[in-house]
């Protein structure tokens, strides 16, 4: 384009603005809907409009694509709403789970992607992911424990183990181990035989399910007897590893 066309374009859009200005189209409103997490200054920092700024002055197309860089932002939606309205329409990501490493908690969707890293105090109740490629394959033993309630009211964390399969560590201290298939039947097994018997809340350590024909209770020092007094069905030991 040569410059007296873009300054004749530029001249063109100014006197737009202008116009329609004069004629009334300024901001008056501001609307957004489906904010949640998505911080507000940050928003309106990108946005920078003030009431009554000419309202076609927004560059509907510029302020899209700056506030889909927002992390908690999965899709938005900019549009003029005439005669004074500026709307928002954002579909924000889902958070699902904290994600330790190196010792340290990020927030990851429902997806298995980092959202935030900052201002996790709200989500301290999520349950911590552990596992260097434990976030992609997180939304999957998160949805099958949704479907144990008993279950994940007591889990506290989930480790992925060798990029094969999951360990439960619930918040009375037991460790769950299950198996690499076969995982919605593993935990149906435990929540019938807690069902029927307590038994995530006996005083044990470790419950092993990688077995699809028995459950391995590992017991502390000096329990063992009490623990082959009342289960007739589930096989005992006492201290070292399963």
């Amino acid at each position: 384009m040569s410059d007296t066309s873009t300054r004749l374009a530029n001249w063109s859009h100014n006197k737009i603005i202008t116009t329609s200005s004069s004629a009334g189209f300024k901001v008056k409103d501001i609307l957004v809907e489906g904010r949640n997490y998505t911080d507000s200054d940050a928003l309106m920092a990108i946005l920078n409009i003030q009431k009554n700024d000419p309202l076609f002055q927004f560059d509907l197309n510029e302020k899209q694509k700056r506030i889909e860089q927002l992390s908690w932002v999965k899709t938005v939606r900019v549009e003029r709403r005439l005669p004074d309205t500026i709307y928002i329409a954002l579909e924000e990501r889902v958070p699902m789970a904290l994600w330790q490493r190196k010792k340290r908690l990020t927030l990851i969707d429902d997806l298995g992607e980092v959202v935030t890293d900052h201002k996790l105090n709200r989500f301290k109740d999520f349950i911590i992911v552990v596992g260097s490629d434990a976030p992609k394959q997180a939304p999957q033993i998160l949805r099958l424990l949704e479907s144990e309630p008993d279950i994940e009211d007591r889990v506290e964390a989930v480790t992925y183990v060798s990029s094969r399969r999951w360990n439960l560590a619930l918040k009375s201290g037991v460790t769950v181990k299950l198996p690499e298939g076969e995982i919605p039947l593993a935990l149906r097994r435990l929540a019938v035989k807690h069902g029927s018997e307590n038994l995530m809340d006996k005083d044990i350590q470790v419950i092993d399910l990688r077995e699809s024909d028995r459950i391995i209770v590992q017991t502390k020092p000096g329990a063992v007897q009490e623990y082959e007094d009342n289960y007739s069905n589930v096989n005992l030991s006492s201290g070292g590893q399963i």
